[in-house]
């Protein structure tokens, strides 16, 4: 889940007069009667922003006679900003999205309730996420004759030649000859890097 430190300092940028506040503040320190004639804005307007601001931790005010005086809490920004770029936090932007919706999507619209496939995707990713799935039916340490692999693939598909080549062309199986094999993932992903990014 997106931690509420980051969703609070989003939502206090997320206003264009709040944006402009934050830029004033960068300047110099300013009372709420000064922004508010600078903006065009109500006293009671910019207060309101300052508020949101505040409860973000990105600006403060100090008294000064009668007026209070708001600055902006720059290492509030500096540490926010490195907190953003840092790559665990990006990650965990998206730590409570389920990263396999979309295969499960694809094999509930492509694979029947015999495990056959309706159809083969045309689609370069919807094959992808097919083949996949195909390729669970072969073991890793064994080896296949062409006509093994044929019989495993006639269960899925008619088109057993299409599904051996695409295995085979994706690096996920190999060939000597008519013997077939599970190519194991560490090698794959040497040569088919690419291919994993849907996973």
């Amino acid at each position: 889940m997106v931690e509420t430190g980051l969703l609070e300092f989003f939502k206090a940028l997320a206003d264009a007069n709040r944006l402009r506040i934050i830029g004033l503040l960068a300047g110099k320190p300013y009372a709420v009667e000064e922004l508010a004639a600078l903006l065009e804005l109500r006293a009671s307007t910019v207060s309101h922003h300052l508020s949101r601001l505040a409860e973000a931790g990105l600006v403060s005010a100090r008294a000064d006679g009668y007026y209070s005086v708001y600055q902006l809490k720059t290492d509030t920004l500096h540490a926010m900003a490195r907190r953003l770029l840092a790559d665990e936090t990006l990650d965990d932007l998206a730590n409570d999205v389920d990263l396999d919706a979309y295969n499960r999507r694809v094999l509930d619209n492509f694979v029947d309730a015999d495990g056959c496939l309706r159809t083969i995707p045309a689609q370069r990713k919807k094959r992808i996420v097919i083949l996949r799935f195909v390729l669970k039916s072969f073991q890793p340490d064994r080896r296949y004759s062409e006509v093994q692999v044929n019989e495993i693939l006639a269960h899925f598909h008619a088109d057993t030649a299409l599904l051996r080549l695409e295995l085979v062309g994706m690096g996920w199986m190999a060939r000597e000859g008519s013997t077939y094999w599970r190519v194991q993932e560490s090698a794959r992903a040497r040569g088919q890097s690419d291919t994993w990014s849907v996973w």
